[in-house]
C-alpha cells in the first residue's frame, strides 16, 4: 500500500468511527425535548443523560471526547501494530510502524491523565463535604 492510500483508509475509518460514536446519541437527545415550545428542566436532565447543572454537563462532554481520543488511540495502535507486523524486511515500515506504537502509547497515557485532572479539578469545584 502507497501512503495516500493509507491516508484515505484512515479518514474513511476516522469519519466512521466518529459517525458511530458520536451521531446515534444526537436523535434521541432531540427527541427527548419533545415538539413543545416551553423546554422544562426535567426535558434538559433527560436531554443530557442526566446532567442536572453546567458542571455536570461539562464533565460529560470532556468525558465523551476522551473517550473518543481513547479509541482513535487504539486504531492507532491496531495500525501501527499492522505495520510492524506486516513489515517483513522492509526496515522502514516497521520503524514507523514503532514510532506510531509509541506515539498511540503516549497518547493515552495524555488521555488517562488529562481526564484524572479534569474530573479532579471538577470535583473540587462541587465543594462536596466527606459523610
Amino acid at each position: 500500500m502507497n501512503s495516500k492510500t493509507l491516508k484515505q483508509l484512515s479518514i474513511v475509518f476516522g469519519v466512521i468511527l466518529v459517525g458511530v460514536y458520536l451521531l446515534p446519541a444526537a436523535p434521541a437527545a432531540l427527541a427527548q425535548l419533545g415538539g413543545g415550545t416551553q423546554i422544562l428542566p426535567e426535558q434538559i436532565s433527560q436531554a443530557t443523560g442526566g446532567a442536572t447543572d453546567f458542571i455536570s454537563l461539562v464533565r460529560r462532554i470532556i468525558d465523551y471526547f476522551l473517550g473518543f481520543l481513547g479509541i482513535v488511540c487504539v486504531a492507532m495502535i491496531i495500525f501501527g501494530g499492522f505495520l510492524f507486523v506486516t513489515a517483513g524486511a522492509n526496515e522502514q515500515n516497521a520503524e514507523k510502524g514503532k514510532k506510531i506504537l509509541t506515539y498511540a502509547a503516549i497518547g493515552i497515557v495524555v488521555i488517562l491523565l488529562s481526564f484524572v485532572i479534569v474530573n479532579a479539578f471538577l470535583s473540587a469545584g462541587q465543594g462536596s463535604q466527606p459523610t
